[in-house]
C-alpha cells in the first residue's frame, strides 16, 4: 500500500502516517514542514497555493492506493485561508491525484463535527462545489464571502457536501472510494484555536459531551479502516468519531 497524507508532520496526519508505516505502508508526507519520524518521501506543499499543489502532485508516483486529505488550519487565520487549505486546495489536490491511483483506491478527507448543520447550507455548498478550479472557488466566495467567524464550520461543511457528491460520481467512474471522517475536540496544535473563533463555552460542551478530548491515535485508525478493503462498501460516508458527541444531543 503506497499512501499519501497531508498534514503528515504533526496531529492527527502525523499518528495517521505512524500507524500506517507501522503496519507496513509506503508514507508519502504531504506538509509545509518534513516529519520529524521515517517516511518514504517527503513532498512538500502549499495547499493555499495552486501552483505548490499542481508541483507536488507531479512528484507523487502514479501507483497510490491511498490519498488522505488531513492538514487544515483553523478559522484564526482567516476566512481566505481556511477557503484556500481547508477546501479548495483539498479538493485541487484530490483531483490532481485521482489519475495516479489505482483502482480501488480510497481517499479519506478529514472534515469535523464543526461541520454537522451541513444540511442548512446543502444547496449552496453543491454550487460551490460545482466551480470547476481553484480560481474558479475564489471568485464564487467573492460573491458568496464568509466571515472568519464562519469559516471553519463553513468549509467543513463544504467538503462534507463536496466528498458525498464527488464519491458517487467517482467510484462509478474510476472504482476509487471517498468518504470522510468527522473528529470532535481532539488534542492537536489547532485545538486551542477553536477556543477563540467557536467559544470557549461550545468547546467545554463539546469535550464534556465527548466525555473528554479525543487524542491523534483514537482518530487514525478509523483513517486507516477507510483505507482497506474491510471498508470497500463504505462511500461517500461522514464517519463520526467524536466519543458521541453528537449523539448526545439526541437527547436535548
Amino acid at each position: 500500500m503506497t499512501v499519501a497524507i497531508t498534514g503528515a508532520a504533526s496531529g492527527i496526519g502525523a499518528e495517521t502516517a505512524r500507524l500506517l508505516s507501522s503496519r507496513g505502508a509506503s508514507v508519502i508526507a504531504l506538509d509545509r514542514n518534513k516529519p520529524d519520524f521515517p517516511v518514504a518521501q517527503f513532498v512538500q506543499i502549499d495547499l493555499a497555493d495552486p501552483d505548490s499543489i499542481n508541483a507536488a502532485a507531479q512528484q507523487l508516483p502514479d501507483t497510490l492506493t491511498g490519498l488522505c486529505n488531513v492538514a487544515g488550519v483553523p478559522g484564526t487565520v482567516g476566512s481566505d485561508r481556511v477557503a484556500r487549505i481547508n477546501y479548495l486546495g483539498l479538493r485541487q489536490l484530490t483531483e490532481a491525484v485521482i489519475p495516479k491511483m489505482v483502482k480501488g483506491g480510497s481517499i479519506v478527507n478529514v472534515a469535523s463535527t464543526a461541520g454537522q448543520n451541513w444540511r442548512e447550507r446543502q444547496k449552496i455548498h453543491v454550487d460551490l462545489g460545482s466551480t470547476a478550479s481553484f480560481t474558479d472557488g475564489l471568485r464564487w466566495l467573492e460573491s458568496n464571502p464568509v466571515s472568519d467567524a464562519q469559516a471553519y464550520p463553513y468549509f467543513k461543511e463544504a467538503l462534507i457536501v463536496w466528498t458525498m457528491g464527488r464519491a458517487v460520481t467517482l467510484r462509478r467512474a474510476t472504482g476509487i472510494r471517498m468518504n470522510c471522517v468527522s473528529p470532535g475536540p481532539t488534542d492537536t496544535p489547532i485545538l486551542n484555536d477553536f477556543r477563540t473563533t467557536l467559544g470557549s463555552a461550545n468547546v467545554e460542551d463539546a469535550i464534556h459531551r465527548a466525555g473528554g478530548v479525543g487524542r491523534p491515535e483514537d482518530i487514525a485508525p478509523v483513517i486507516a479502516f477507510l483505507l482497506t478493503t474491510d471498508s470497500a462498501w463504505v462511500v461517500g460516508a461522514n464517519v463520526l468519531a467524536d466519543g458521541g458527541l453528537l449523539a448526545s444531543r439526541i437527547l436535548d
